[in-house]
């Protein structure tokens, strides 16, 4: 025979569901409560109840002791069943239900009792007090059980003190009124009881939807998982509460923003500064895969709202995928320029070999020299007038791709840049991008040209881009600097919309300014000046004592 199992020990303890949880508690908070009221208002009124008792014996007591037969019995009658002082005790005993009224004289001998047989003898509990002039108040234990009793002393006509009177009033009864206050008294507080569960059931039921019904232990444990999630991925998030203030950043969203902890608390544009970026943040502007500039950096930002009125906005950096974009657009343009000059230059080499079919050699000596003296003129005339190499190679470069899109491509008369430039990069990319920008505007049109004018004041650098291109209206001549805006289908690599915001950025970095107009003739003209870009130049040398002497000695 198989062994039979050991039988499962039944647990106990608290369900795992909020709900269940939270109502429990909930309504063992509300008994205790009831129980502890209970028991603070029958403690006091116990003693309010037994207080009651006694003055009421004390009062029974002194109307007693007042009324003359009773004086008048002790002092003339002796103490028999039948005496005057008995007969009045009893009535006013009947009269007021109390317990007991014993009249005593000074040597303790009861005058009256409701026993008669007592009567006559020494009482059990000590009169003194009430034999020295006092009152007594007090709960004490006779020979008719546990009572609440009242003494005063009896005087005579004169105030002399000639004996006392004790009442005592039942003890059981002070306990009965006490029971019978405990059923009503229960009924409050079970209602009170049932009122608190039904509260409890209300807030219980609440917790429940708003933790989707899930054990605390499973919150703590998506807590737990959210802040990992958070602070792991390397994707920027911004939470805002419903009065848009930033109540959550996570470890990438510090970087990318470069803002500090304490940005928790405040509106975005009160922690970012107003810009593209915190309009972003505060749902100003909406969409998907929104562009914005942040420092150097390109960022994409997504916003969602959430069920309390709050949203979550997610940031993610393109800075490097923006760079690429633009490398691969540099190196299309430099791949077209290629393919025209190879078209160009095997349109040449068939001229140049049927000159010589022909034995025309003198022509084709000279037809070289002109497609040599070309190419040269349009680098000398560039390196004559800008003297940084990257600017020149740029725009050299650029010269070639504005021929094959059918545009001129340039360099105006009153350019002078000298070598002298302080951030030669920046630069660069600020006239790359405003020539890419002419040569898109001008594509198309009759006699396209693109006029780039760079020139030197002091340390100022001023940069001017003009294009034959139909113009920007005036309205949109500070919104074509915003991030994202663009008149141009994006391309599949990238999105559009981010070089003129990065050239004012880039500009506004080193103090300066990017600005629009209208050119002479018609187009766009582009300004952008950039103070403090070019370094001292460099003193001229001295003549010294002896070079002087020397140029002296050899020009005689």
């Amino acid at each position: 025979m198989s062994p039979t199992p050991p039988a499962r020990r039944l647990r106990l303890g608290l369900p795992k569901r909020v709900f269940s949880q939270v109502l429990l508690m909930q309504v063992a908070i509300a008994a205790g409560v009831a129980v502890l009221a209970t028991g603070l208002f029958l403690a006091p009124l116990s003693k309010q109840l037994d207080q009651e008792a006694m003055r009421r014996a004390l009062a029974i007591a002194e109307t007693t002791a007042q009324n003359p037969q009773i004086a008048e019995g002790v002092l003339h009658t002796p103490p028999t069943s039948n005496g005057p002082v008995q007969k009045e005790a009893e009535r006013i005993r009947r009269a007021t239900h109390a317990e007991y009224i014993v009249v005593l004289d000074r040597h303790w001998v009861r005058w009256s009792h409701p026993t008669e047989s007592e009567i006559g003898d020494i009482v059990s509990t000590n009169p003194e007090d009430a034999l020295a002039g006092k009152e007594v108040m007090e709960i004490d234990r006779g020979t008719l059980g546990r009572s609440a009793r009242g003494k005063v002393p009896l005087r005579d006509s004169t105030g002399k003190i000639i004996g006392a009177v004790s009442v005592g009033i039942k003890y059981d009864s002070v306990r009965a009124d006490l029971i019978g206050a405990i059923p009503g008294l229960l009924a409050y507080a079970g209602g009170a009881l049932a009122v608190g569960a039904l509260a409890a059931w209300l807030i219980s039921r609440r917790v429940q939807r708003q933790t989707r019904d899930l054990a605390f232990s499973d919150i703590s444990a998506l807590l737990a998982e959210r802040e990992a999630m958070l602070h792991g991925i390397r994707e920027g998030v911004v939470a805002l509460d419903r009065a848009g203030r930033i109540r959550l950043l996570n470890d990438e969203a510090h970087r990318l923003l470069s803002i500090e902890a304490d940005a928790v608390g405040r509106p975005p544009d009160e922690a970012l500064g107003e810009g593209r970026t915190a309009d972003i943040l505060a749902g100003r502007v909406t969409g998907t895969d929104l562009l914005t500039v942040r420092g150097q950096r390109v960022l994409v930002a997504n916003r969602m709202p959430t069920d309390d009125g709050g949203a979550v906005a997610t940031l993610r950096d393109r800075t490097e995928l923006e760079q690429l974009g633009r490398e691969l657009d540099s190196t299309r343009g430099l791949i077209d320029a290629l393919r025209a000059q190879d078209h160009e230059h095997a349109n040449r080499m068939h001229t140049l070999l049927g000159l010589l079919e022909l034995e025309m050699y003198d022509d084709a000596v000279e037809f070289v020299g002109e497609v040599v003296g070309d190419h040269r003129v349009t680098a000398e005339q560039v390196t004559e007038k800008i003297q940084d190499p990257l600017i020149a190679a740029l725009l050299v470069g650029k010269a070639t791709v504005a021929a094959e899109r059918g545009a001129a491509l340039w360099v105006s008369d009153r350019t002078r840049l000298p070598d002298r430039l302080i951030d030669p990069r920046g630069l660069v990319t600020i006239v790359g991008n405003l020539v890419d920008n002419a040569l898109d505007a001008v594509a198309g049109t009759l006699h396209a040209r693109v006029e780039v004018e760079l020139r030197a004041e002091g340390r100022t650098a001023v940069l001017r881009v003009r294009d034959t291109g139909p113009g920007i209206p005036a309205e949109q001549h500070e919104l074509i600097f915003t991030d994202g805006w663009s008149t141009k289908e994006p391309p599949a690599h990238r999105k559009r919309g981010i070089g003129l915001s990065m050239v004012r950025r880039l500009a506004e970095r080193q103090g300066g300014s990017a600005t629009v107009g209208e050119a002479d003739g018609g187009g766009a003209e582009f300004t952008v000046v950039l103070p403090e870009a070019l370094t001292e130049p460099a003193p001229a040398p001295a003549l010294t004592a002896t070079a002087d002497t020397t140029v002296k000695e050899e020009s005689r």
